[in-house]
């Protein structure tokens, strides 16, 4: 499903249950050890969606222990991004991307009040405009966490919900606006996003040109 809103040169994995074959890496352990289960299985269908990416890219199985603000470890000369939520997990991975953000959100509405802590005045005008086909909240919400993640790697600094303006485009695709000063004079990202299988499911990928 992610797949179709990525671009060919970024190769993805997801799965809709958790199989029995996934299995952790000891330092993968240590760092999930005391987690819960529904955690620990989140965690671990997500990593081995994303060991199953880099052997399609020629990339022996490695460890992903999260790093600095939870992001991924990935292996030298690899970028990518990692999501899960109720009955999904997924992961995409590029060798030729600068940077790649992914994120999945049920298809319901957010929780009460959850949308005035993450979206701006005028976030809000917006998708008081737009009609009702779709939970536009939750996929502005989605969208945010797409940009934090791709934003992250390349900026080594928290980005806040506040910090970056979304334009939803009832087309598929949407705008995120920095307002904050971005690494290598980066003033936003361009992404696409899907609804489908009860989810909403957003992506954004950069790339050297």
């Amino acid at each position: 499903m992610i797949e179709k809103i990525l671009p060919a040169w970024v190769e993805s994995a997801e799965a809709f249950a958790d199989p029995v074959e996934a299995t952790l890496f000891p330092e993968e352990e240590r760092y999930i050890a005391k987690a819960v289960d529904k955690r620990r299985r989140e965690f671990t269908t997500a990593r081995h969606c994303a060991r199953q990416v880099m052997a399609r890219l020629g990339i022996p199985p490695a460890p992903i222990v999260p790093g600095e603000r939870g992001a991924p470890g990935w292996p030298p000369g690899v970028v990518g991004a990692m999501t899960h939520c109720d009955g999904y997990r997924a992961a995409a991975l590029s060798v030729e991307a600068v940077t790649v953000g992914i994120d999945a959100e049920p298809d319901a509405p957010l929780p009460e009040g959850v949308l005035d802590t993450i979206a701006l005045p005028g976030e809000r005008q917006a998708l008081g405009e737009l009609d009702d086909s779709v939970h536009w909240d939750r996929l502005l919400f989605s969208a945010k966490e797409s940009v934090y993640k791709a934003w992250f790697p390349l900026a080594r600094r928290w980005l806040g919900f506040e910090e970056a303006e979304i334009t939803l485009d009832p087309a598929g695709t949407f705008a995120a606006r920095l307002l904050v000063p971005g690494p290598r004079g980066l003033t936003g990202f361009d992404g696409r996003w899907l609804r489908e299988s009860g989810l909403v499911v957003t992506a954004i990928t950069l790339d050297f040109n």
